[in-house]
């Protein structure tokens, strides 16, 4: 945002450096970027004085030529050659001394030196208008009046103007300070808490009044929540044309470009008040004015001669014809001041912040007006800055005002109502502060001070400041404007000894991601947004658990990921199209799930492996990946973590077509195993994938749980080992659970170790090599007992699931 010092000035009445008010600005929260020179005429006509032609006579050696002598008010006259056709002895007429630097049309500077013009010496030169930036003509040179005395600076004549202009970095939260008015507003509150006295200035708009009573255009809202105040009065007998300098140069030094002077006056009193408004041709008004939405699909041309296709939520200004306007983001075509101008409808309105941000989204239009509505004006001067901008244009454009003001507006904007409470001024800024300097403070900010207690203060807030409704943010305010420099702080250094324990959340990620790393893993970090149709690839997940977005940007991250497994499946397809199918990756992340009882998040721990364990080399032949290179992975990590004596427990999620989980006790610390092919092929992946997903929030439990010591079994421990051959419908989980009913007491794990499909097996049959770990506490196995149990263990085997010894 551009703030222009001389503009400032005519609210605020100081005589700082703009070095010492950018400073103040910036401590105040609008941050100065960069404070620029402008001149309403590049160079400032510097070294360009008012000249007196003494003498004009033709070259010698030129016929179009003529030498002149030109006293310059110094008393020592000098020879000019000059070009011009219309110059005259007599004459006063800018000239450029030695030295003087011009600039061409492109901007390139120039210098005029001293010079020989076929062989005649020249010591300046006479210009013409062009030549000076004062206008477009080159048909000769400018001719001054003749009261002005020779060797005055040509500045003074033509009123150069020599402004500075602030470059502010102005955060989205300050709507309030989006004018010269409102950055005057905060300014004079940083003067007042520095100890200088000063007034705001507002314009004054005690001429306005009605001439007569002859262009009446009545309003109708339809959609008063969007436009919850409209304002509009016709002005009569105008003249378009070009605005006088000192308008020109105030918009000019802000950075836009002149129009006409109606348009100017409109952008005049945004940049100036902080209130955009919009001019309408009145004799292109058909009936009434109208504010209401269309039909989707409804064409319109707007002022860049674009055709756009409107919303059904895009609210329009219409007539009964037809729409007009794009309500407070930009006007139609058909309807705007051209110079054919005669009679205007002076619109100021309070639009709904939100319904004019989705507009100019929608449509890309992103202007001045859009830009204010949609982070929130002030809807108490919709008024004063239309009767502002109707005495402007009747000052730079003549007219009369032909109408009385309509002023629609059913339901006013309630100031906000806050309490603030002294001991939590006190807690936030980190020093007392005395309940005057509070209470002067919210004064210089127009906030109301209702009723003042021992414990705090009752406060009313301006329904401009939108970005001020708590008690927090009332604190924010006074903290700024006393100024974070001058907060105290203490000269004593106090510290803090912060002793984590080793099973802190981040210190254990921190090990398993190095385990990992050092096994060629690769960490990733997917989005918690995702597509919410991936719950129908497995029935572990269900729809009705989705957390789903109530403003998705797009289909494919409309809901919270319930699974890990998902974008993980996505990054292996990603990298497999790309020619990079060798790949390990593990990741940290969080699901989220929706319950009846309310919104869950859960932590996990996933590793994904797929391709060659190895790059092809020489000495040793690709291997691809398997089940039991993964489980050492797996089993890696509790081992790292000091988790032990873990049973192997069958795997309940589907979206396995051979698992295992590992659990401890009732607990399952982690499932891992082969990904079922249907689930691949959405992801459009031909290659086998092993998933692991561990419980980290149980992982986590578990190590914070105080060290247990037990004692060493005295007896050893044995296994044995069974290669069956079983119905490809018999799964691992029939396997343990029947073994486990076989043998309750000295059956201590049962664990898969190879599971075999395909050549040399009988249609239909699977093998699966099961290991059984046996143990007494009391005593030692003998030779027979543990025969007696594996025999029972094979008996039931076959009689219950069919199996047979390979």
């Amino acid at each position: 945002m551009k703030i222009s010092y001389n503009w400032l000035k005519q609210f605020i009445k100081i005589d700082w450096k703009s070095e010492e008010t950018a400073a103040l600005l910036t401590d105040l929260g609008l941050e100065v970027e960069v404070v620029e020179k402008y001149q309403s005429v590049k160079g400032g006509l510097e070294g360009i004085v008012v000249g007196h032609v003494l003498t004009c006579v033709p070259h010698p050696d030129a016929d179009r030529l003529k030498v002149t002598t030109v006293d310059l008010g110094n008393g020592i006259p000098v020879q000019i050659v000059c070009g011009a056709s219309n110059v005259a002895a007599g004459q006063k007429v800018p000239v450029a001394t030695i030295g003087t630097t011009l600039y061409d049309k492109e901007g390139v500077a120039f210098q005029i030196k001293k010079g020989k013009i076929r062989g005649q010496e020249s010591h300046g030169m006479i210009c013409a208008e062009d030549e000076l930036g004062l206008g477009e003509s080159h048909e000769g040179i400018m001719i001054l009046d003749n009261a002005i005395k020779a060797g005055t600076t040509a500045a003074s004549v033509f009123k150069i103007e020599n402004d500075e202009v602030f470059e502010i970095g102005l955060t989205p939260n300050r709507a309030d300070a989006m004018s010269h008015f409102g950055t005057a507003r905060d300014l004079r509150a940083g003067l007042l808490q520095s100890g200088v006295k000063v007034e705001l200035i507002s314009p004054s708009v005690s001429n306005f009044r009605i001439d007569k009573r002859i262009l009446k255009i009545d309003v109708s809202v339809e959609k008063p929540l969007l436009a919850p105040r409209y304002c509009g009065v016709t002005i009569s007998g105008i003249t378009v044309k070009p605005s006088p300098a000192w308008l020109q140069n105030r918009l000019k030094s802000i950075g836009l470009n002149p129009k006409n002077n109606i348009v100017d006056v409109t952008n005049y009193v945004l940049h100036e008040l902080g209130q955009p408004l919009h001019a309408f041709d009145a004799s292109k008004i058909h009936g009434k004015v109208i504010v209401k939405t269309l039909p989707s699909g409804t064409k319109f041309t707007t002022l860049d001669d674009v055709e756009r296709s409107l919303h059904e939520e895009d609210l329009m200004i219409c007539d009964e014809k037809g729409p007009l306007c794009i309500a407070g983001v930009f006007g139609g075509k058909d309807s705007g001041v051209s110079d054919m101008t005669t009679s205007i409808f002076l619109e100021s309105a309070y639009f709904n912040p939100v319904s004019i941000r989705k507009s100019a989204k929608r449509h890309q239009l992103n202007t001045d007006a859009s830009f204010r509505f949609e982070r929130g004006i002030d809807p108490t001067i919709t008024e004063y800055a239309l009767k502002r901008a109707a005495l402007l244009i009747q000052e730079v454009a003549g007219g009369e005002i032909t109408s009385d003001i309509v002023d629609i507006y059913p339901k006013k904007i309630a100031d906000f109502p806050v309490v603030l409470n002294f001991n939590n001024v006190k807690k936030i800024i980190g020093q007392e502060l005395s309940k005057e300097i509070i209470k002067n403070i919210l004064a210089s900010l127009e906030i109301k001070v209702n009723s003042v207690s021992d414990a705090g203060l009752g406060l009313t807030i301006p329904a401009y400041r939108v970005d001020v409704q708590r008690e927090i943010d009332v604190i924010e305010e006074i903290l700024r404007v006393y100024g974070y420099n001058n907060i105290k702080f203490s000269d004593k250094l106090n510290a803090t000894v912060s002793n984590a324990p080793r099973t802190e959340d981040y210190k254990v990620q921190n090990v398993v991601a190095s385990q990992l790393n050092s096994q060629g893993f690769h960490e990733m970090m997917a989005n918690s947004l995702t597509t919410s149709s991936y719950v129908q690839l497995t029935e572990m997940l269900k729809e009705e658990h989705n957390v789903l977005m109530l403003n998705p940007l797009s289909n494919d991250l409309g809901a919270m990921r319930q699974s890990l497994l998902f974008s993980g499946l996505e990054a292996i397809s990603y990298n497999i199209n790309r020619r990079n199918s060798d790949l390990k990756f593990f990741e940290f992340g969080k699901t989220y799930h929706k319950f009846p009882a309310g919104y869950e998040e859960q932590k996990h721990l996933t590793m994904f492996i797929t391709g060659n364990r190895n790059q092809e080399n020489w000495t040793n032949a690709q291997k691809p990946t398997d089940f039991f290179l993964f489980k050492g992975y797996v089993n890696a990590v509790l081992e790292r973590l000091g988790i032990k004596k873990t049973q192997s427990v069958p795997v309940t999620s589907d979206v396995f077509s051979e698992g295992i989980a590992i659990g401890l006790g009732n607990d399952i610390l982690v499932e891992y195993g082969v990904v079922k092919k249907s689930i691949l092929k959405h992801f459009d992946i031909k290659q086998e994938v092993l998933f692991a997903d561990f419980n980290w929030a149980l992982i986590l439990k578990l190590l914070s749980n105080r060290i247990k010591f037990v004692e060493i079994p005295k007896y050893p421990e044995v296994r044995r080992d069974l290669s069956l051959l079983l119905d490809e419908n018999v799964s691992f989980d029939a396997v343990y659970n029947l073994a486990r009913q076989t043998e309750k007491s000295l059956l201590k794990d049962i664990s898969l170790f190879d599971v075999y499909q395909g050549k040399n097996l009988p249609e239909g049959k699977k093998s699966y090599a099961v290991s059984f770990t046996i143990q007494d506490n009391t005593k030692t196995l003998t030779d027979v007992q543990i025969d007696k149990i594996m025999g029972k263990l094979q008996k039931n085997l076959e009689t219950e699931l069919g199996a047979s010894l390979r």
